[in-house]
């Protein structure tokens, strides 16, 4: 029924309605800004909240990056089948679990590794513990020391052919000539071969040759022996046609050579200064280790990455010799990986000094500590 607003009762009402639907109106564009002014400030704060958490991320990542302990760490040689714990460590990430940032570069040789730690240049490296003996004996202020034993037993070899009249037999060896690099880790040790085999090598012929063509020369048949690392000159013969069974490797180890091998070998500076840095490496190297022995064919693979020269066959035969005959004794799977018998150190340290005279003879723990070694539970392979 429509009003009649010329009545004025039905004003007063029509006025009162309007009145009531603007006051109506403007409640709810007041709700409308209160609303929108809260979904703004929520935007708002939801944004600072995700910039906070964004930012927080970034300074946790750059924390973490700081706080990882840069490491230089020399090899002994190439990355060839032997090195494979150390890349395995690196693929793994084991030592960037230990909050390490490790760096690893080749060498010219097991006793170069021993130079570049004690001038500084590197942290940590990966040398014969033999010429460590030597070097700290003629540098009285250089304090190194092992901290790892990777080698318990040396490669050092004579390698010959049969071909040429050598045998397992020692008394092959009269009238022979041999290649023997002057630099040589191997030949060094002929002082103390020579000695516990009662060898008289009046007859014998010894030619200072070069590393690269020590093998090459054996191969063309200019020497009949050489000095080496058995891993090496074995498989290095090989590729050069020269038959296996034309091979013969004497470890001098077999012939009453009780010297170790390679170690883990470490400025004292940096040990004393970053105990738990050494300690987080020695675990990751354990680690690379235990890794390696389970599956040499997939860790040389890390080692044929960073070589791009390397084969897989040749390397993967290097390995599983380092693992058979210098890594894996008999003695580590009784005793555990990376430590000693100190009565054998002891008796390495006395064959040593046939080598050369000492200035002054070391004790045992003077060169060699396991303060740093994993728990023995942890250092367990087989």
């Amino acid at each position: 029924m429509a009003r009649d607003l010329t009545r004025s009762t039905d004003l007063i009402a029509w006025s009162r309605t309007r009145q009531l639907a603007k006051k109506n109106v403007r409640r709810l564009k007041a709700i409308k800004t209160e609303v929108t002014v809260m979904f703004v400030d929520r935007s708002m704060k939801a944004g600072w909240i995700r910039g906070m958490l964004a930012g927080a991320a970034v300074l946790l990542g750059s924390a973490a990056a700081q706080a990882q302990t840069p490491v230089r760490f020399s090899l002994d040689w190439r990355w060839e089948g032997p090195a494979a714990p150390f890349a395995v460590a690196l693929d793994k990430g084991y030592f960037k679990a230990e909050g390490l940032d490790v760096t690893i570069d080749p060498a010219a040789g097991s006793r170069e590794p021993i130079s570049r730690v004690a001038s500084g240049t590197y942290d940590v490296g990966f040398g014969d513990v033999n010429s460590l003996v030597r070097f700290r004996d003629e540098n009285p202020g250089t304090d190194i020391k092992a901290v790892m034993v990777i080698y318990d037993r040396p490669p050092f070899a004579l390698i010959g052919r049969k071909s040429r009249g050598i045998s397992k037999e020692v008394s092959s060896l009269a009238a022979k000539k041999f290649g023997a690099p002057a630099a040589d880790g191997a030949y060094a040790q002929w002082p103390i071969f020579k000695a516990v085999n009662k060898i008289d090598d009046s007859s014998m012929k010894f030619e200072n040759v070069g590393f690269p063509v020590r093998e090459p020369m054996l191969a063309q048949g200019e020497v009949d022996a050489v000095f080496g690392f058995s891993m090496s000159s074995y498989i290095n013969l090989k590729s050069r046609g020269v038959p296996a069974d034309d091979i013969v490797v004497l470890l001098m180890s077999d012939y009453g050579v009780d010297l170790y091998g390679n170690t883990i070998i470490v400025s004292q500076k940096f040990a004393q200064e970053k105990p738990e840095a050494v300690k987080g490496l020695l675990r990751a190297i354990m680690k690379g280790v235990q890794d390696t022995v389970k599956d040499p064919s997939s860790a040389v693979d890390s080692v044929i990455k960073r070589n791009d020269v390397a084969k897989k066959d040749v390397e993967l035969e290097r390995l599983r010799m380092v693992l058979e005959q210098n890594m894996i004794t008999p003695w580590v799977k009784e005793n555990g990986f990376g430590g000693i018998d100190k009565a054998r150190f002891a008796k390495a340290l006395d064959q040593i000094g046939l080598t050369f005279t000492y200035k002054a003879k070391p004790e045992v723990d003077a060169v060699f500590t396991e303060q740093f070694l994993p728990a023995a539970d942890q250092r367990k392979v087989n």
